[in-house]
């Protein structure tokens, strides 16, 4: 084991499969460059027979022989006996670790110092047998357990995690889907002695896996140890979230040893939630869609902002529970008065201003309000009327029919609708003779961050801000809350930019 893992944190098994020899030798030599300190060969993802000369020639690190089958996730489409014939001719022919299913590990003797991992794949649920087949396979010849079940709801992971934790030998706990996928990226610090990333982006290995590179550069997994304090974000969906790429990488920049994770919650589902993962624990979460309305009836200690808009988009454990507050708003105002403001030494009044808001959903709610307390005045313009008129009594604004959108007179212009995200981009919530130069429009998308809204309005010469300044804020102050300290706002921007070029990824709502 101290060949492949460390101290500080657990080791990433990298997995390769390809139908080539010439492909998997690539990608075996490739994640040895990139750094793997363990590899599985998918030799059941071979169109032609293993030819382990070729397989084995160079190894950069210690080398795992996994022949799949069909049932557990695999592409094995022989017979059982010539599988097993294969997973023998591995053994002999120089490979490290040899994985084998707990039906049939006792029919295949240890072979000199090959290390054996015993496993379990259960691709439809987590049987209600579970810790009986878990403790008969820490009975059998094994140096590793692996259990990979499927989650049917997000608590499944802090049994997978308590699972690992009091296994009496080293155990490998998966669950795989998204709901699981929170198990991969904390399971070292539960105990695990490595998980699995796929090294081809393409070519996800099971349901929920993660690539070798976001394993490291993410999430930085190598790092996690039992110390490590644990945050994330909760939402439904989540996967497309910034949040972990961002968070992640300041704790990095700041040196704290924090891991920040995507939860994914449906609806309904949070307070249970909550209340389990107080076992793990994590110390706060990002909220987003859908749970901002509940997160705001937990019982804790409300900021002002939640106690007058009912959403809280952060929740911070402390000693009477919860501390519950929204950034989304101070965010918004942050935002607008930087980006109005000639200098830092003369912010701008936002009092003086006329903001005219498209949309009337979760972002146009935080916009308002925050408009709304800075004295600007506002008006409501939304596809549905009532949604529109609802918004402007809880903020005490005006409202506009969204076909007369183009006649209200005002000097700033905010589009929180969702016309021109990706992949509907050559789209605009507004006619460009609307935008008169001068005026100023704050486009609160980021994916893209230059929509089409954007770049009509910088060409007639109105002035812009676009949603990838709001986000950023928002998430520094739910940083500043998580660790009390200032946040790098400006690693920050670089992070979410760079992630954005050129690849689109759905804003936080």
């Amino acid at each position: 084991m101290a060949s492949m893992t460390s101290s500080d944190g657990a080791t990433i098994c990298v997995v390769v499969g390809r139908t080539r020899h010439k492909m998997m030798q690539i990608e075996i030599q490739e994640a040895g460059k990139r750094g793997a300190r363990l590899i599985e060969v998918r030799l059941d993802f071979l169109a032609k027979a293993p030819d382990f000369g070729r397989l084995l020639e160079i190894k950069p690190c210690p080398m795992i022989a996994t022949v799949r089958r069909a049932p557990d996730g695999g592409r094995w489409s022989g017979t059982e006996e010539e599988r097993l014939v294969l997973l023998r001719q591995a053994i002999a022919a120089g490979f490290d670790w040899v994985d084998l299913e707990t039906d049939v590990i006792d029919s295949v003797p240890r072979f000199k110092d090959v290390k054996r991992i015993v496993s379990y794949h259960n691709l439809r649920e987590i049987p209600d047998d579970i810790e009986d087949i878990h403790a008969g396979m820490c009975r059998q010849d094994a140096d590793v357990v692996k259990i990979a079940v499927t989650a049917h709801h997000p608590t499944d992971v802090v049994y997978m995690l308590d699972l690992i934790r009091n296994s009496p030998k080293p155990l490998v706990g998966i669950c795989m889907g998204e709901l699981g996928v929170a198990s991969r990226i904390l399971g070292g610090r539960a105990g695990a002695p490595f998980t699995y990333a796929a090294f081809n982006r393409e070519r996800s290995m099971a349901p929920g896996m993660l690539t070798f590179d976001d394993m490291r550069k993410v999430y930085h997994y190598e790092e996690v140890n039992a110390t490590t304090t644990v945050y994330g974000v909760i939402g439904d969906p989540v996967a497309h979230s910034l949040s972990p790429l961002i968070h992640n990488r300041s704790f990095r920049e700041l040196g704290i040893n924090a891991v920040y994770v995507p939860f994914r919650v449906p609806r309904g589902e949070l307070p249970l939630f909550l209340k389990e993962f107080q076992a793990v624990p994590v110390q706060g979460y990002s909220v987003t869609l859908p749970h901002k309305e509940t997160a705001a009836t937990l019982p804790g200690e409300k900021d002002t902002v939640v106690a007058a808009i009912h959403a809280a988009n952060t929740l911070l454990r402390n000693e009477n529970g919860w501390r519950l507050s929204n950034t989304d708003v101070p965010a918004a105002a942050d935002s607008i008065r930087a980006a109005l403001s000639p200098d830092d030494a003369h912010p701008a009044d936002l009092q003086a201003h006329t903001a005219l808001i498209l949309g009337a959903g979760g972002v146009a709610r935080a916009v308002a309000h925050a408009l709304h307390r800075e004295g600007a005045a506002v008006i409501i313009a939304n596809r549905t009327l009532e949604r529109a008129q609802r918004l402007a009594e809880e903020t005490g604004c005006r409202v506009a029919e969204w076909a007369t959108r183009h006649n209200v007179t005002c000097d700033m212009l905010i589009n929180c609708t969702s016309v021109g995200m990706y992949p509907n981009m050559d789209e605009s919530p507004v006619h460009h003779s609307a935008l008169k130069p001068g005026l100023f429009v704050f486009e609160t998308i980021y994916t893209p961050e230059q929509t089409l809204l954007v770049k009509e309005a910088k060409a007639r010469e109105c002035k812009v801000l676009t949603g990838v300044d709001m986000f950023v804020r928002q998430a520094a102050l739910q940083f500043e809350l998580f660790t009390g300290r200032q946040a790098p706002l400006e690693v920050m921007r670089t992070v979410v930019r760079r992630a954005l070029s050129p690849v689109a990824i759905r804003d936080e709502g």
